[in-house]
């Protein structure tokens, strides 16, 4: 049977069209059956995600997307399938996120999870909000942004009351207020030359101070035997005054003066001569009358001896009038 060219010339170009299908198909990442392995993740939105973008873990390429359909009438949710380049373990817990970069292609970056159960062919995985280089960039931002617009409100707020503060007259004595400072840091300078002064190694009255506590040291030094010898004396005194028995001598006076207290006692409440000479008035009237009485008759008796002793040899007897009272040299005397 002889083909003509035609039909050699319509199967040639079918077979070049198929070939470019299938060579576009895997230049896309998709091939003409589907075969490997495969999970599915569903989306919300794709963020512009198309077939064979790549699937990362980790950072590390372990496939790209196979096929992107609806899995309803309205879009709601879009069902991404994701072949693999060979069977990789994926916890059953592990969560798929579409990572949007705004320089390049957006991708799936897969999460792996710590659950022990791995995800099987065709099985469906979590799926989280998807995220951008840019996003993650503002995200990070706005809070420095909204704390810069913060300080920048405070700053103004702080100049504000500065201005308020630097008015003319508060101008004017912050002047004088630098100007005393400007006084002050003179007389420290003034001052700090004087303790200069003050601690020059030779004519400085600190070292003069240091030269007068070096003198004393060495008087000290040199009479460190006779410091000696003074604490030895008055350890010596310290050791007699302890083995002096003081404690008896003590309750020998507390016995005395308890006897003294209670000899008082008696003395100014009992009723025995002590005690009526010291309280009784009348015993000291009639003591005082006889006392009186005896002086009286002692004068009489060196006045008139002869009327008290009878000899001869002082002639007659005395025969004039007794004395009534003392002489007043005698009293006087008395």
């Amino acid at each position: 049977m002889k083909v003509s060219n035609e039909t050699k010339v319509g199967a040639l170009t079918v077979i070049a069209i198929t070939l470019i299908i299938i060579g576009f198909n895997v230049l896309r990442g998709k091939t003409m059956f589907k075969s490997g392995n495969f999970i599915h993740a569903k989306f919300t939105d794709t963020k512009g995600l198309i077939v064979s973008n790549p699937v990362f873990i980790n950072g590390y390429q372990v496939g790209a997307i196979f096929d992107i359909e609806n899995s309803n009438d309205n879009l709601s949710e879009i069902d991404v399938a994701i072949r693999f380049n060979k069977a990789y373990k994926i916890p059953a817990n592990s969560i798929a996120a579409i990572q949007e970069n705004p320089l390049g292609t957006n991708s799936i970056s897969i999460v792996l999870g710590n659950a022990t159960t791995y995800l099987k062919n065709e099985d469906t995985i979590k799926t989280a909000p998807s995220s951008s280089l840019l996003g993650d960039i503002m995200n990070t931002l706005s809070p420095l942004g909204e704390q810069t617009k913060n300080t920048i409100n405070s700053l103004e707020k702080v100049l504000t009351n500065i201005n308020k503060v630097l008015n003319d007259q508060n101008k004017e004595n912050f002047s004088v207020i630098l100007a005393n400072l400007t006084e002050t840091t003179k007389n420290l300078n003034t001052s700090m030359a004087a303790i200069e002064g003050m601690l020059k190694k030779q004519d400085g009255s600190i070292a003069q101070s240091f030269d007068n506590v070096n003198t004393f040291t060495k008087n000290l030094n040199g009479n460190n035997s006779k410091i000696n010898s003074i604490i030895q004396n008055l350890d010596s005194t310290t050791q007699s005054l302890k083995q002096a028995d003081l404690k008896n001598t003590i309750s020998s006076l507390q016995t005395a003066v308890s006897e003294l207290s209670t000899t008082l006692k008696k003395i100014n409440t009992g009723d025995g001569t002590a005690a009526k000479l010291l309280n009784d008035g009348e015993m000291y009237k009639e003591l005082k009358n006889t006392i009186s009485s005896l002086n009286t008759l002692l004068d009489d008796v060196r006045i008139h001896p002869k009327r008290y002793i009878n000899v001869s040899v002082f002639g007659k007897k005395d025969k004039s009038t007794p004395l009534s009272k003392p002489i007043a040299d005698t009293v006087a005397h008395d």
